[in-house]
């Protein structure tokens, strides 16, 4: 697990940024967000990252405040979209989405498709700091769909049971 000290995260994934903390912003939440939307905004909306060749898009609609739907949905926790509530390590977290997708091949990223429902899924876990990025797979392109810090070791289990699963279809019977 990643160190984390007044700077930010400091681990062996140098391409990891450092946290965005909101006690470096004076406690002023409206400060605080705007700055993590400032990230964001870089990361998705004035550039693109690609995943596996494919454009990593975001749901733009419904706008919240003139921000981007997925923006909230990636700051924010919650199982009804209008009561959804501000999670703060999300927020601190708003540089990882990004790098974690352009590092989804390397070691440090357990990678697999996943079924939600009717919906296509891809799901990204950087299993040393325990955090998950998921993608809505749209054959041409990919939504960035939502990320999470994992805290619950069921939910833990689930991901560590769904990547081994997907790990045995992948080897070829005996």
């Amino acid at each position: 697990m990643a160190v984390i000290g007044e700077t930010g995260v400091t681990n062996a994934c140098d391409w990891l940024p450092a946290l965005v903390l909101f006690e470096q912003y004076e406690g002023d939440w409206g400060k605080y967000i705007e700055v993590v939307y400032k990230y964001f905004k870089e990361d998705f909306i004035d550039s693109r990252p690609e995943f596996v060749d494919r454009a990593v898009r975001l749901k733009r609609y419904p706008l919240y405040q003139n921000k981007e739907y997925t923006f909230w949905h990636i700051t924010s926790e919650g199982e009804e979209e209008d009561e959804r509530i501000p999670d703060i390590r999300r927020c601190e977290r708003i540089r990882w989405p990004r790098p974690v997708i352009e590092h989804s091949a390397t070691e440090f990223i357990r990678c697999w498709p996943n079924k939600r429902g009717q919906e296509k899924r891809i799901v990204l876990w950087f299993y040393k700091e325990d955090y998950v990025v998921v993608l809505a797979d749209r054959r041409r392109y990919v939504l960035l769909w939502t990320t999470y810090l994992v805290t619950y070791k069921h939910t833990r289990d689930r991901l560590l049971k769904e990547y081994e699963e997907y790990q045995k279809r992948l080897m070829p019977p005996q």
